[in-house]
């Protein structure tokens, strides 16, 4: 077989071909493939196409492959090769290499067959089984809750520190905080409670009306606002707005290691970053609060006004009627707990970033979580303590 036979065997039209392919059966179930050519990366995966043809010809014996015209081959090519020796050893055929030049073998002295069929050291892992998802979740939550304790610890001790030496607080960084995370809130916190007010109110009309009993929809506004809808849904508001902003805020100087770089100066962390954002919040989340609840009520009066017939006066003076400073100052405590959990679930979660931008993200969508979860924990808390202590 000649090169040039070859070279026109394999190419494109007008153009100098890269690398020859040719099978030929020398006696019934002999192959002989003759390369040619450039065996490297850059044409691995069609060569690898045409060369895997050879077990589509029948009953194949023996393969034996001349790599007398082979100009260049990289590891990508001597793989192919190698690839090609164990589907035939895994067949039962005989594999030789044949002419092959001293530039071409030192290539193929480098390959190691061995190595490439061994057991890695390191087994592949492996999906868990329930029970070890189940066990893995548990110590997970317990760790969490660990690393929770450890923090409120110090923040106890750094608010008691702030209370005993108030002039070592950030007060302007407290009211900075308290800007971005109460007036700014304003607009969407008030259209929010608004509707929710509304909805409310047109929702219990439709009951109601049927036992001509619409005076009362002003006093289920009235209960729903303060006692419940009031504080939740601005601490809800205020988790994903400010709770995720310091969880990214602090999260993002830890991985630019600036928390490290406070130590290193004798600042405590935990008072120079936590304390001014846990103290704006519990200042700014029950004043919320209260406009979310006037808020809410201004719906609900808006509702009984247009389409239940009711007057303002009538629905003001039932608001009044069923209002106690006991519900109003209860909402109050409520919401500076909540003010506090999600400033400091917020500035938790951001100390415990690790990583680099991917850890801020899950540690920011923990953040949002974890202050969900306890608000409503905190919630059916108040509710059951309040129901007998009343």
């Amino acid at each position: 077989m000649e090169p040039d036979a070859m070279a026109r065997d394999k190419g494109k039209a007008g153009e100098a071909w890269e690398y020859a392919v040719q099978v030929t059966e020398e006696r019934p179930g002999s192959l002989l493939l003759a390369l040619k050519g450039r065996l490297s990366l850059e044409h691995s995966q069609a060569l690898n196409q045409e060369l895997q043809q050879v077990w589509t010809r029948g009953r194949v014996d023996q393969v034996l492959v001349n790599l007398k015209w082979v100009e260049y081959l990289d590891s990508a090519g001597a793989l192919i090769l190698l690839n090609l020796s164990n589907q035939a050893r895994e067949r039962g055929v005989v594999f030789k290499l044949a002419e092959v030049p001293p530039r071409v073998q030192e290539i193929l002295d480098l390959m190691d067959p061995e190595a490439l069929t061994r057991p890695t050291l390191r087994p592949a892992p492996q999906a868990p089984g329930l029970w070890a998802q189940m066990t893995q979740g548990v110590m997970n939550v317990a760790r969490d809750l660990v690393e929770l304790l450890i923090f409120v610890g110090d923040l106890v001790f750094a608010l008691g520190r702030a209370a005993l030496h108030p002039r070592r607080v950030r007060w302007e960084e407290v009211l900075v905080t308290m800007k971005r995370a109460g007036l700014d809130g304003v607009p969407i916190l008030g259209l929010m409670s608004l509707l929710l007010g509304m909805v409310i109110a047109f929702m219990s009309a439709l009951q109601l009306k049927q036992l001509g009993a619409t005076i009362y929809v002003a006093s289920l506004v009235g209960i729903a606002m303060v006692k419940e809808l009031g504080p939740i849904l601005t601490a809800i508001l205020v988790a994903g707005r400010s709770g995720s902003a310091f969880a990214a805020e602090i999260g993002t100087m830890k991985v630019n290691e600036e928390v490290d770089a406070l130590l290193v100066m004798g600042f405590d962390p935990m008072g120079f970053l936590a304390v001014p954002k846990v103290l704006a919040a519990a200042v700014v989340v029950p004043v919320l609060t209260v406009y979310a609840t006037f808020a809410g009520i201004l719906g609900g009066l808006f509702i009984g006004v247009t389409l239940l017939d009711l007057t303002a006066y009538t629905f003001v003076n039932e608001v009044r009627g069923v209002m106690k400073l006991f519900d109003i100052s209860t909402s109050l405590i409520k919401a500076v707990v909540f003010g506090v959990v999600v400033a400091g679930i917020g500035c938790q979660r951001g100390f415990t970033v690790t990583g680099g931008a991917e850890g801020v993200g899950l540690k920011t969508t923990s953040a949002v979580v974890a202050s969900l979860f306890l608000i409503i924990i905190i919630d059916a808390a108040f509710a059951i303590v309040l129901h007998y202590i009343r």
